[in-house]
């Protein structure tokens, strides 16, 4: 893994830089003041790095370092801590704390959960889900009050985590086209940047697997409670999601949705991995199921890769815990890198990330004892 790349790793208690060096991979970090990171992005021509995050206690708001600089927050909303400090500036003061100025959306966003950097502008997902932009690199920010205003928002309800934008997909060759996957409201695209919206839960007229659970959808619906979702590359609008309650594929950018959770052990996880330039290449990493403590079916690692697009699955352990493995893999914290072959990472709730350089068919732990891995991302190369 001698050409490998740089990772942005989001924790529950900042965020960490890893790489690899002469002795093997290290951590930088933590960053970010000990802020829960739910994501993270990079650009490959400044070397700047974003992390987002947040919670009740710190509000919501995206760090930022420029290069091999500091780190700044841009605050979004404020949070208990800031209430604390204005109510008692002495103890304040005392702690070496002071609060900070008023943020613009304090009272309708608790914390941020996705972002994404496109050319000249930066999105970042909110809990409750709302889509935020930024046209001055993170500085400066504005909700997109469209998606808020679409008619179907009264009808949203949340996952266990909260109404949580989680997910932010752009067509590289147009970023004005863009895919948002909310929990539990499903997917949602625009072709005219956000000026209009469209809810894309539809299933295809094929087959699906009949189940009761009620995340499942019905014949006419996926679930709405999408918990990750990639595009494959190409001029296509290949979509690929795992779904709270299977694995499904949409040919017609999310206008219709095929199962393929045929073959995997479980209907249950949380990432999906697009291969940078195959798009009939995936990965995802099943467990046992919601309520059965969501953990690798019997307790043995695996990270299943399609060769075609979903139709069929083979489980990649080598080098993966194969007994005795409860971990759990969260929605943002897989990630694929551009080499070839492609590089596949993840991280656990355990604080490891495992990598592997040849697609799956061989994995290494590159760091263990973090803690717990909200997200997972490759630094762009230049």
């Amino acid at each position: 893994m001698s050409t490998a790349p740089t990772l942005l790793v989001g924790t529950t208690k900042g965020a960490f830089v890893v790489s690899q060096g002469d002795t093997g991979w290290t951590a930088e970090g933590p960053f970010c003041e000990g802020w829960p990171i739910n994501h993270m992005a990079g650009d490959a021509e400044s070397g700047t790095i974003w992390a987002a995050g947040g919670n009740e206690w710190f509000g919501a708001g995206v760090w930022r370092r420029n290069g091999s600089g500091g780190w700044q927050l841009s605050k979004l909303a404020g949070g208990q801590m800031d209430e604390w400090m204005a109510a008692d500036p002495e103890l304040a003061a005392q702690l070496g704390v002071a609060p900070s100025g008023p943020a613009p959306f304090t009272g309708q966003l608790q914390a941020l959960w996705s972002l994404k950097a496109t050319p000249g502008k930066l999105y970042a997902g909110g809990k409750p889900a709302a889509l935020y932009a930024s046209s001055d690199g993170g500085d400066s920010w504005d909700e997109i009050e469209s998606l808020r205003n679409h008619p179907s928002a009264d009808s949203w309800n949340p996952g266990a985590a909260g109404l949580t934008l989680h997910t932010i997909v752009t067509d590289p060759a147009d970023p004005k086209r863009m895919w948002l996957a909310i929990s539990a409201a499903g997917v949602f695209a625009t072709e005219d940047g956000g000026i209009t919206w469209e809810r894309r839960n539809r299933r295809s007229n094929a087959p699906s697997q009949p189940s009761s659970h009620p995340a499942a959808g019905d014949g006419h619906e996926t679930g709405h409670c999408v918990h990750n979702m990639g595009r494959a590359a190409g001029e296509a609008d290949l979509l690929y999601q795992q779904n709270h309650h299977g694995v499904y594929r949409s040919r017609d950018g999310g206008r219709s949705w095929d199962e393929i959770t045929d073959g995997l052990p479980s209907t249950f996880g949380f990432p999906i991995g697009v291969h940078p330039s195959d798009p009939d290449t995936i990965w995802t990493l099943p467990l046992n199921g919601d309520m059965a403590g969501r953990f690798p079916p019997e307790a043995s690692a695996a990270v299943w890769r399609s060769r075609d697009g979903g139709e069929s699955w083979q489980a990649c352990r080598e080098g993966l815990p194969q007994e005795g493995c409860f971990f759990t893999v969260l929605r943002q914290a897989m990630a694929v890198d551009s080499a070839s072959p492609a590089g596949v990472y993840f991280g656990t709730n355990s604080g490891s990330v495992f990598g592997s350089s040849d697609e799956g068919d061989s994995w290494d732990e590159l760091v263990r004892h973090l803690p717990t891995v909200l997200c997972v991302e490759v630094m762009p190369r230049a």
